[in-house]
């Protein structure tokens, strides 16, 4: 049988599935969402935040690039954070980077050409902020995934400074920024560091290390 076709035989039967559970899932679906999250994560095909984090549909607001970047000039992302905080008022911005990250590491190693290139220019001014940290660690693992802590760090910083989280910030709404990493050598996601609207991040410093 061919690939996408076992897509498709398997959304009829979780669809099916789902019925049988609470008959008015859909109709339910299809009123709105309200979900208390927003998840900034990486493309990775290996990294699924609704399953490891057992959220059902409407749980969380989704977004997903390569190596979890915050770019000042990425409209669908700044597009989502605003419908995310504006609109649908989550009460938690999540982003999460994840172990052995392919855009962090070639970040770090370099040999990147074109589009791809020109994204991870946000991950490399991150190395390059910190390079003595990651250049201390004695294994390349243990640079790609200190840079991965590290990257998680500052584009968290990053995303604290744009307009619609600080104007959030400021009107004092219920609001939380969380750095997270997904540890795919045992499937836990470990907690980095926390920003809110009390938090100075003149005085941030970074985080310590989870991946080890």
């Amino acid at each position: 049988m061919r690939e996408y076709k076992q897509l498709l035989l398997a959304n009829k039967a979780w669809a099916t599935e789902l019925v049988e559970e609470k008959a008015d899932f859909f109709e339910r679906q299809t009123a709105g969402q309200k979900p208390d999250f927003l998840w900034i994560g990486c493309s990775d095909s290996r990294v699924t935040p609704e399953r490891m984090t057992m959220t059902p549909p409407g749980g969380m607001f989704l977004h997903r690039n390569i190596a979890n970047l915050v770019h000042d000039d990425d409209l669908n992302l700044l597009s989502v954070v605003q419908y995310a905080v504006d609109v649908l008022k989550v009460r938690h911005v999540i982003l999460c980077g994840h172990h052995g990250c392919g855009g962090v590491q070639a970040a770090l190693s370099g040999g990147t050409t074109g589009p791809v290139d020109t994204w991870l220019g946000n991950a490399r001014d991150v190395l390059h902020r910190h390079r003595a940290e990651i250049d201390a660690e004695p294994t390349e693992e243990g640079k790609i995934n200190r840079l991965v802590e590290l990257n998680v760090r500052d584009q968290l910083m990053h995303l604290a400074r744009i307009d619609i989280i600080q104007n959030a910030f400021r009107e004092g709404r219920e609001l939380w920024l969380h750095g997270w990493v997904y540890d795919m050598r045992d499937g836990h996601i470990k907690t980095l560091m926390e920003i809110d609207a009390g938090t100075e991040l003149s005085t941030v410093g970074n985080p310590d290390k989870v991946l080890v």
